[in-house]
């Protein structure tokens, strides 16, 4: 089954945390010269427009990106993603959101790769649409968790592993530490990035034990969320794990996350976090 459309979702404060982790690993690997790849295994369709049906349908990117896109404070450490999301913007008017593709577009040089995957029927002749004249990248439809067996190591050594899936099967939660396992056994240098959604806490805690029972070292937690767990429908906190995280991000985003919640949660509900699951 593939009936998730990130359409219905993007700038959501999801999307918000998560590209803000990824520009920061991104911009912290540009820091050394040599080449890196940039893996994307649930790429989506690359870029949203914010006044379509779908994004219209749910108003998620109004409490979302569209709380700091008036901003002229923005703390340093959101730079590097609102700069691809104004990239997509020039006019001033927020119309696009560029998913996680797009983004490393926007930020990686000309001699970094990109490696991106999509399956729906739909997102992939979209995502391949926006990346014909780009000659860094290679997209393909195929399973993305099959990419970190295929695709590691990258020659360079040096890379990002973006891991975005939908959660719309139940067994998503156990593949994605399967997936892990198999990619950091080929690279386990790498920088892997995995983002989840809070909407039953008890599966985070089992896909986290998971991960701690792989023998994976260097694990942090950094997670965002705008009302406490509950028993009701719905997503209330979103976040993301990354495995060898570049030494600054610990502190750029407990730097980072109050203003965030301050700001995309008025009322001051939820909670902020960054924590080792493992240290390393």
């Amino acid at each position: 089954m593939l009936s998730y459309r990130h359409s219905f979702h993007a700038g959501n404060h999801a999307d918000v945390l998560k590209h803000t982790v990824q520009s920061l690993i991104i911009t912290s690997l540009k820091e050394k010269e040599k080449p890196f790849l940039y893996l994307d295994t649930h790429a989506g369709a690359g870029r949203y427009q914010l006044r379509s049906e779908h994004a219209a349908r749910t108003g998620e990117y109004l409490e979302g990106i569209a709380q700091l896109w008036q901003h002229t404070d923005l703390p340093a450490e959101l730079m590097p993603y609102m700069s691809a999301v104004r990239a997509l913007n020039p006019a001033g008017n927020l119309r696009y959101y560029p998913g996680s593709p797009l983004i490393a577009r926007h930020l990686l040089r000309e001699d970094d790769m990109l490696q991106l995957t999509e399956l729906h029927s739909s997102d992939f002749p979209l995502l391949r649409g926006e990346f014909l004249k780009d000659k860094r990248a290679r997209v393909a439809r195929a399973d993305g968790y099959q990419q970190l067996k295929a695709k590691l190591p990258p020659p360079s050594r040096r890379g990002l592993i973006l891991i975005d899936p939908p959660y719309e099967m139940k067994t998503d939660y156990q593949d994605v530490v399967k997936g892990i396992q198999e990619g950091y056994k080929r690279f386990n240098t790498g920088v892997f990035a995995l983002w989840y959604p809070v909407v039953l806490r008890q599966k985070i805690k089992q896909m986290f034990a998971g991960l701690e029972a792989a023998g994976i070292r260097n694990i942090l937690q950094i997670e965002l969320a705008v009302r406490p767990d509950n028993n009701q429908r719905g997503m209330t906190a979103s976040g993301m794990v990354v495995i060898n995280p570049p030494w600054k991000l610990e502190q750029q985003m407990r730097n980072v996350l109050p203003w965030l919640h301050k700001t995309l949660v008025p009322a001051g509900t939820g909670h902020t976090l960054v924590n080792w699951l493992v240290a390393e």
